[in-house]
Formats: C-alpha cells, structure tokens, sequence
C-alpha cells in the first residue's frame, strides 16, 4: 500500500497541489485503493507537461479539459487528443512523454507519481491489467486517429468527431464543446476554414442545430453515421 503525498514542483505561478485521499473514482481507475493522489489547477492555455519531458506523474482530469499534441517542424500543431472528465493520460510506455499537453479551459486534474503505480503494478495483478487497459485504450485511439486522418475525407473526419464528442460529451440531447473550432481543425487535420464549412453545410442539411458558440444538438445521426462508415 503506498500512501505518500506527491512532492510537485512549483514552476512559474503555479500553486502547488495540496495532497489528499483518492475517491472512488481514481480508485477504481488506478486500481489500488492506497494510492495517494493530489488535485492541480491549471487555467486556460496553460501548459501541464511539455513535449521530451520526464514522465514522472500519471494524470486525470477533474474539471474542465485537455488536449495532447504535437508541434510540427513548420510550425503546424497535431493534436493527438481530447481529455474529458473522468480520463486518465501521462500513462508513456518511455521515460518521457512524447506529446505536449496543455488545459484548453479552465482544468482541475488529479496527479499521481509513475513511480509508485510501477511499483503497485509490481506487487498487484490487478494495478497491471488496469495499467495495460489504459495503454491498450490509447494505443487504440491512436490507430483509429491514424486512420481517420488517412483515409477520409473532410467531411467524414467531421462526421467522425461529431459522433465521438456526442458519445463522450452529450447531456439531454446537446453537447457543449470545449475546444474551439481551430482545435477541432488540428485534430482533424483541417483548415479552421474547411471545419467551418463543414459544420455550416451539416446545418443548413438539418443535420445539427447550434444553440450558442459551442453548443451543438445532433439532429439525425444516421445521416452522420452514413458519412462515418
């Protein structure tokens, strides 16, 4: 049973985590009930790891949400993903984490040492089949990402992501977006202008219905589901 307190570093103007006993949740997710955990605010834009940095903590997002990416040699950005509540990232299989993640909101995550998972994983079966889930999870996305960036067109990649963002983020029938339309664009591999595009297209065919900048009701997702297959 590990039960120390994470020591986090105070970089810049960040507040330093105040250590406090795991919920259900985390529990559930790491496996080990005696894993000590510590909450960490991050405000909108901010970064939470860089890209090559040591991978020295496991993460899971509270409150808000966070995107990974990449910055590219001429200056493009790929985001490899979005993190909603409830979703564990920082789990690398090296010593460093190869993408860069930042909170696109306003985020509170919780934070626990690599360290002492490697070690609950060492002595607890199940701390390892949860740890090979969560690797296996991400390997996955990486591959549909792969292929969605590949092998469709701009408007199935949009169709793509409707459907993935109604699955992970719709309440009474509407989703409420946290990233902009020029995150969605580098997820996608898109212009900002392509994107938007799209989205106006789907609408004026009564596929969706916007309520708001961000907010977005899914009107006929056969129709999505058709452009998706």
């Amino acid at each position: 049973m590990f039960t120390q307190s994470l020591n986090i570093p105070v970089t810049g103007n960040k507040a330093a985590p105040v250590a406090h006993t795991p919920d259900d949740q985390f529990c559930a997710l790491t496996g080990h009930a005696g894993l000590v955990a510590s909450e960490f605010p991050y405000r909108k834009d901010e970064e939470i790891y860089g890209e090559d940095e040591p991978a020295e903590y496991v993460y899971q997002v509270i409150r808000g949400a966070v995107r990974t990416y990449k910055l590219l040699s001429d200056g493009r950005r790929q985001i490899g993903t979005f993190l909603l509540p409830g979703d564990v990232f920082g789990l690398e299989s090296g010593m460093t984490h190869r993408l860069a993640a930042e909170a696109i909101i306003d985020t509170t995550v919780r934070l626990v040492k690599r360290r002492s998972l490697d070690q609950a994983a060492g002595s607890d079966v199940q701390v390892a089949r949860k740890l090979w889930t969560m690797t296996a999870g991400e390997l996955r996305h990486a591959e549909d990402h792969m292929l969605l960036l590949g092998r469709k067109n701009a408007m199935e990649r949009v169709a793509n992501f409707l459907l993935e963002m109604d699955r992970r983020l719709a309440v009474a029938g509407m989703m409420a977006l946290p990233m902009c339309r020029r995150d969605i664009g580098d997820y996608l591999g898109l212009t900002l202008e392509t994107v938007s595009r799209a989205l106006s297209q789907l609408h004026g065919e009564g596929v969706l219905g916007f309520s708001g900048a961000r907010q977005i009701v899914l009107r006929n997702h056969q129709r999505l589901r058709s452009m998706d297959a």
